[in-house]
């Protein structure tokens, strides 16, 4: 795996890796496998990290970014996004996928926005292009279900409800226009630590279908705050920064609903605008210059 700041883009096939935000994450019980079952409202926002591929001799990874550091000891065979090119070539009967692939890393890693599964669903979906499979190719679900849980709901891009173990996707109503502020305190939190430190009773689904659909971002709001995210307990037991983070989120000026993203510890505050989320962001990170703080919208 190399790690660059200048790998080119000439002929390259881009896809953007959205980061995943669980507006609500309810757990329904634990599997005989020791999964668990999972409902919860997913929504992407417009901060991303960025694949691209181009034609190449042998299958190769470069990583620049931001967070390019955090995975430059990972060796390649482990990566997600080398893991989708070689299982999508072998289901299409190439034999090495032949690409160079580039990873831009914007997101935290390990940090419950997705950002791993958001890179191999990107990989697949750009893949899909540079060999004309199409974006409806039969190959790509079930390849997305086998590389990971989030990889399915990642693999759309759009807003949905997952259920399950996340290999159940079904759409999700039209989401109002929302700001967004995500903020990462700078601490990788482990998903199965966390699932493994929750404990209690379980929580029953919770969709929207039932509610009248919200038409702005307040009345959103107020439908998210009677669900939650059954797994903020566990990450604040390991990572008590994450409280500091809500708190934060909670009293900027403007904040609709501040919650923990997945398993942590990236969190998001909704906003009525953009200007209003900037700004709270901008104090945010005033205050706590160390963390990640990125304002932006939920995608359409």
């Amino acid at each position: 795996m190399t790690v660059s700041s200048d790998p080119g883009t000439d002929g390259v096939i881009t896809e953007e890796a959205p980061a995943k935000l669980n507006l609500y994450l309810h757990v329904l019980g634990r599997r005989p496998d020791g999964y668990h079952e999972l409902d919860s409202l997913v929504a992407f926002a417009d901060v991303a990290d960025t694949i691209g591929v181009r034609p190449a001799d042998g299958l190769s990874l470069t990583i620049d970014g931001p967070f390019a550091s955090s995975l430059a000891a990972e060796p390649a065979s482990g990566n997600l996004v080398t893991r989708a090119a070689r299982l999508l070539a072998e289901s299409v009967g190439r034999s090495d996928p032949a690409v160079a692939i580039t990873l831009t890393k914007r997101l935290p890693v390990a940090s419950g926005i997705g950002g791993g599964s958001a890179d191999a669903a990107a990989t697949l979906r750009a893949l899909a292009r540079l060999w004309g499979l199409g974006a409806d190719h039969p190959s790509l679900g079930p390849l997305a279900a086998r590389l990971g849980a989030d990889i399915p709901v990642c693999l759309t891009g759009r807003s949905a409800y997952f259920g399950g173990i996340g290999d159940i996707v079904d759409p999700a109503p039209p989401l109002p226009s929302c700001a967004v502020v995500l903020v990462n305190p700078g601490i990788p939190l482990s998903t199965p630590a966390v699932f493994k430190a929750r404990s209690g009773p379980f929580s029953t689904a919770a969709r929207l279908s039932g509610d009248r659909a919200p038409t702005d971002a307040a009345g959103f709001a107020g439908l998210l705050a009677s669900r939650h995210n059954d797994l903020t307990a566990p990450a604040l037991s390991l990572v008590p920064e994450i409280g500091t983070v809500l708190e934060a989120l909670s009293s900027a000026p403007g904040c609709l609903l501040a919650r923990l993203s997945g398993s942590g510890a990236t969190c998001f505050a909704l906003f009525g605008d953009e200007a209003t989320a900037r700004a709270a962001a901008a104090k945010i990170k005033a205050a706590q210059p160390d963390w990640w703080v990125v304002p932006g919208k939920l995608s359409a």
